[in-house]
């Protein structure tokens, strides 16, 4: 990677002295009834309405810590946890999960649309909250798929089945369909991986635009991604916590030499 290329950008936004959104602090997980220790004292603060990256490699953690914000990890028997995981003050395994993860939504690494209609995609959520009028539906609708850059191209038929999209589409219609909620944090678990080079700028141009009014935390293992989107990266290695902080810092200039190995290409 172009040390040059990557630090032309000047765009990210401070992290410091915001407001942390999602807090972290001497957080463990092990999976297999304590078999397996998969996240180790962990300490992280996720700043409100940023942009942030995890970036590491395979294994060492990013998209278990990801799934743990919005109790995804209860899907899995055998998880075992301490320490403090909080969102906007509030422990996180003390919340009801079903209205933390309207709080917290998330996309997927796969475009997932359901088997409905892109109108009854977006829907689903609000309606699982309560009775909507047809013009509260409509308004969701527009408003969300705006949102995700895919109105233009669906507004005359919203009737079509979410499964009839192309790849980028589809990831699309995911994103506005976690938006109708009306979350404040967006997860993303490497939301570009499946896409071609132009639906990734697509999305990556959303995830930039998101993160003006959301919490957008997103697993990568694209470190110009990182550099595009975030405004504050944090990297693991073997379910630690190496080393976190504002994105071009991070990449300019990482202080321990692990974080250096990794972005020089030396593992991968």
């Amino acid at each position: 990677m172009s040390q040059d290329r990557v630090f032309e950008q000047s765009e990210h936004r401070s992290v410091q002295g915001v407001e942390t959104e999602i807090e972290v602090k001497d957080f463990d997980l092990w999976y297999d009834n304590g078999g397996f220790q998969a996240l180790k004292h962990i300490n992280l603060d996720i700043p409100k309405s940023r942009c942030t990256a995890f970036i590491g490699p395979s294994g060492c953690g990013k998209t278990t810590l990801l799934r743990t914000f919005n109790r995804m990890c209860d899907f899995t028997e055998g998880v075992k946890t301490e320490g403090t995981l909080k969102f906007e003050g509030q422990q996180i395994f003390e919340m009801d999960a079903n209205a933390l993860r309207v709080r917290v939504g998330m996309v997927f690494q796969h475009p997932n649309p359901f088997p409905m209609s892109i109108r009854d995609n977006i829907l689903y959520g609000p309606a699982r909250m309560g009775k909507l009028s047809k013009e509260e539906g409509d308004e969701i609708c527009e408003r969300t798929l705006t949102e995700a850059a895919l109105w233009d191209e669906v507004k005359d038929n919203l009737a079509k089945s979410g499964l009839a999209l192309s790849g980028g589409q589809a990831q699309r219609l995911c994103i506005a369909r976690a938006l109708a909620t009306e979350p404040e944090v967006l997860l993303m678990d490497e939301p570009t991986s499946a896409l071609d080079p132009i639906s990734t700028s697509i999305v990556e141009q959303l995830m930039v635009e998101l993160a003006q009014e959301h919490t957008v935390v997103v697993v990568t293992h694209n470190m110009q991604q990182a550099t595009r989107v975030a405004d504050k990266t944090a990297f693991f290695y073997r379910g630690n916590l190496i080393e976190s902080g504002p994105t071009v810092e991070v990449f300019s200039n990482p202080k321990e030499q692990r974080t250096q190995e990794y972005l020089s290409g030396r593992f991968s």
